[in-house]
């Protein structure tokens, strides 16, 4: 019997009549064939990006725009070549230049959704739905950490997950988080993204208190002894929650990817 999966990481065809004629001849399942022909679909914008758009069959995430340290006229290019491919597109990190350009080169057939406090936006088709496909919880320590909250909750949404967000919960006043963190519960969030900065011990406290599984943010917001982040980061990891799983400092879109992907799973 072929071992599809081993077969497949072994041998990536780089052409369609490759993949067509190994179909034909029963080598490989039509799974398989769709999933090759989806990596193959690639686009080239200019010489400065690869765009993916098939990503999201593939792998379960679609891909997004990075746009942090980028030339704006990149920037807009690869934004409207995925949401034209796609139907949306998201882009995170972006500066007001950027934002400028991809304004600039929208035309009616897109409407485009800004979320300032993520630097994040998403281009959409208009008329375009992101299905239903689970919930996911947001919650912050204090409102410093709000924009990092927000880019998880883009991310989770885009990923065709219900979010719900409570924001300012964090452990200088510990009693307002029981109230929001019980209505998460009782909805059915099937992950919790918790970000927090300082020394960062919010995400230990839920991962105590839920059964479900949670992701740590730790955000580079803190006094000069918690180094940017690497303190809430080493609390976090150090934890003695062991349902806790931590992405990098201000990672927010990691975040929210991991969890609506465990919501996705769980629905």
């Amino acid at each position: 019997m072929i071992n599809m999966g081993e077969k497949f990481s072994r041998e990536l065809p780089v052409d369609l009549s490759t993949i067509l004629r190994k179909l034909l001849r029963g080598e490989i399942s039509l799974e398989e064939a769709e999933r090759r022909l989806l990596a193959l679909n690639i686009r080239r914008i200019r010489d400065l990006a690869r765009l993916d758009p098939g990503r999201n069959c593939r792998t379960g995430v679609p891909e997004v725009v990075f746009a942090e340290g980028k030339d704006p006229r990149t920037v807009a290019e690869a934004a409207a070549a995925l949401a034209k491919e796609n139907g949306y597109a998201l882009v995170t990190r972006l500066s007001p230049p950027q934002l400028a350009e991809l304004k600039k080169r929208l035309g009616r057939r897109f409407e485009l959704e800004i979320n300032t406090l993520a630097r994040a936006a998403v281009i959409k088709r208009r008329g375009h739905v992101f299905p239903q496909q689970g919930k996911v919880g947001i919650l912050a320590a204090g409102t410093a950490d709000v924009p990092v909250a927000e880019e998880a909750a883009l991310a989770a949404r885009v990923m065709g997950c219900q979010v719900l967000k409570a924001y300012d919960v964090g452990v200088a006043g510990i009693h307002r988080l029981f109230e929001p963190l019980q209505r998460m519960v009782e909805e059915g969030v099937s992950a919790l993204v918790v970000v927090a900065g300082m020394e960062g011990t919010l995400p230990s406290i839920v991962s105590s208190l839920v059964d479900v599984p949670v992701i740590g943010v730790p955000t580079s917001i803190g006094y000069g002894v918690g180094l940017k982040g690497i303190g809430a980061l080493v609390t976090m990891l150090q934890s003695c929650s062991p349902k806790l799983a931590v992405v990098n400092i201000d990672n927010g879109f990691g975040a929210g990817v991991f969890a609506a992907s465990i919501a996705r799973r769980s629905r």
